[in-house]
């Protein structure tokens, strides 16, 4: 974030900016400083505050959390006059629609304080179509220039052929072409797919304001003369749309722009007026804050502490409604001590009781806790699940191997051609993927582990580890564990005594295990040293010594024997003597 834009932001709220002052407390709010240069400070913003993703946000958070300034999480809003119909064939091509008014905005003094308002705008849009908006396909949003603008406006659904001039472009374009041609059209096209028609929003001119999610009209940009705006928001998901139309409007408003109400007619008819800005209020039991946080505070505590986060401590009371037991820990006795704390609307992330005993936490102040341990009691019963993953890590490590963690990305080369496997299932293939050795998530675990090994050849023998991990097979998750040795004598022997010993481990009748070899070529075994695994005909793993043509596409020149298991299967074949 840039110095001098968030030192103008503060300076027009009337406080102070103290990069220093930033650096050394602002990870208190849970916002770790990365680094400050003489442009700019970097600040890592965790997922589950998107209200911190602008200058303008966090700026607004900054000064309540560290310079104590009272926030309120309401903020003010009027009647613009305008409405917005959405018609009713949106409702199976983009359904969630909310539009809001922000006028008189002061987007700077100088040119390069207009341009700093700008590139800001834009990154803090596409921050929120990756985050809330899970790239666009939750919720996209139009920012637009109002004084361009006739009012009324209508949302219907159009053929592919219909043109405008998308942002950007100088000449007409049909939505086909932009799909296919266009910079943005091509990056996310793909939320397009299947439709046959497409949905745009107009004025009363009929003129075309967006193509959501895709583009802008070009006569709508945003310039550096703006100071009204009119703000689109459009998705599939209510709660990721309302979150990215409060947050637009708080941080124009941080810059003294007034917020207006739009009247939206929905596809269904159902009319609303957007955005509300008006606070929630959450009820809070002491009861729950002490069990929590293992300390009592009082009301004037939590109401710092509230107020730190953005919030207000609206009353303190006694319990007249609810349970006459607590069953839960956020349920209300009747009869108990509770807090009603509103917070803003635009905290999307606050969805739960204990999420407001985190913040009274965080504005406390973590520091400022006593060191104590808690006196809650958890019981758990652990699922059956984790209490077989247990049972495999515990048998593989009495063979004396050494767990290991990797990374689920992987390849095809190394997933199939390398080892010589065929697919398990459909490949789950990432759209934009970091590298050409990232591009798919690994169906099985041994490939990974035999990539480890390569990476670390040059330490001593012998070398024995194994994973236990998720691997994805049709886009579901599933668990599987290997585990592969680099040593001098170990061989098909070795590896049918490691797989006895997991499977004698976990409860196997050795007497019901099948043991079939595996066909020439057949994964990464050598020749009539490779054999799979069955339970009740179901193959449930592999094992053998490992080829040496397999083992020198890793770049290994050593003896290497395996096993590769469904951990999954196991589950489900070989009962828990235990459970």
């Amino acid at each position: 974030m840039s110095h001098s834009l968030l030192r103008s932001i503060q300076e027009k709220n009337g406080a102070t900016y103290d990069s220093e002052d930033w650096m050394e407390r602002l990870s208190q709010i849970g916002c770790v400083v990365e680094g400050s240069c003489d442009e700019s400070i970097e600040i890592e913003v965790f997922p589950d505050r998107p209200d911190l993703l602008s200058h303008e946000t966090m700026a607004r958070a900054a000064r309540a959390f560290l310079d104590g300034d009272s926030q309120k999480p309401t903020i003010e809003t009027k009647d613009s006059g305008i409405a917005l119909e959405v018609d009713s064939s949106l409702e199976s091509v983009r359904p969630i629609i909310m539009g809001a008014i922000v006028r008189g905005v002061n987007n700077g003094d100088t040119d390069e304080e207009k341009d700093q308002f700008i590139q800001s705008l834009m990154d803090h849009q596409e921050k929120l179509h990756l985050s809330l908006g899970r790239k666009r396909r939750f919720s996209s949003i139009g920012v637009h220039d109002l004084s361009t603008l006739s009012p009324p406006f209508r949302v219907i659904t159009v053929p592919g052929t219909h043109s405008f001039i998308p942002l950007a472009m100088d000449k007409k374009m049909s939505i086909d072409e932009i799909l296919s041609e266009h910079p943005k059209g091509v990056e996310y096209a793909h939320l397009m797919e299947n439709m046959d028609v497409y949905p745009v929003i107009l004025d009363s001119n009929d003129d075309i304001l967006s193509f959501p999610p895709i583009i802008n009209g070009e006569h709508t940009t945003v310039s550096e003369s703006t100071r009204d705006f009119f703000i689109d928001v459009t998705g599939w998901d209510e709660r990721a749309v309302e979150a990215c139309l409060l947050l637009v409007c708080l941080a124009l408003s941080e810059r003294g722009g007034t917020i207006e109400q739009v009247k939206v007619t929905g596809y269904d008819g159902l009319v609303r007026m957007t955005p509300n800005m008006q606070s929630k209020e959450h009820r809070v039991s002491d009861r729950l804050i002490e069990r929590i946080l293992g300390m009592t505070l009082g009301s004037e505590e939590i109401a710092s502490s509230i107020q730190r986060m953005g919030g207000n401590l609206v009353a303190s009371r006694a319990v007249t409604d609810g349970v006459n037991k607590a069953e839960r820990w956020a349920d209300l006795e009747v009869g108990e001590r509770e807090h009603v704390i509103a917070m803003p609307r635009w905290r999307s992330d606050i969805m739960h009781p204990v999420d407001i005993v985190e913040d009274i936490a965080i504005g406390y102040g973590y520091e400022n806790m006593p060191n104590i341990l808690s006196s809650v009691h958890l019981d758990a019963i652990p699922l059956p699940s984790a209490h077989l993953h247990r049972r495999v890590r515990e048998s593989l490590r009495s063979l004396n191997l050494q767990e290991t963690q990797s990374l689920t990305l992987s390849n095809e080369r190394v997933q199939f051609e390398n080892t010589r496997w065929a697919s398990l299932a459909t490949t789950t293939e990432l759209a934009n993927p970091i590298t050409i050795d990232h591009t798919m998530m690994r169906q099985r675990i041994l490939p990974s582990l035999l990539q480890l090994l390569a990476a670390n050849r040059h330490h001593e023998l012998p070398q024995r580890v194994y994973e236990i991990g998720t691997v994805v097979l049709d886009s579901h998750n599933a668990t599987r564990a290997a585990w592969a040795c680099a040593e001098v004598g170990g061989g098909f022997s070795a590896a049918k005594g490691f797989a006895q010993a997991l499977l004698r481990d976990i409860g196997a009748n050795l007497e019901d295990i099948v043991w079939e070899s595996t066909e020439l070529d057949e994964g990464p075994w050598l020749s009539g040293r490779g054999a799979k695994v069955f339970v009740s005909g179901e193959e449930i793993g592999q094992i053998g010594e490992i080829d040496p043509a397999v083992a020198s596409e890793f770049g290994l020149r050593v003896p290497i024997q395996a096993g590769d298991f469904d951990i999954d299967a196991i589950g489900r074949l070989i009962p828990d003597p235990v459970l």
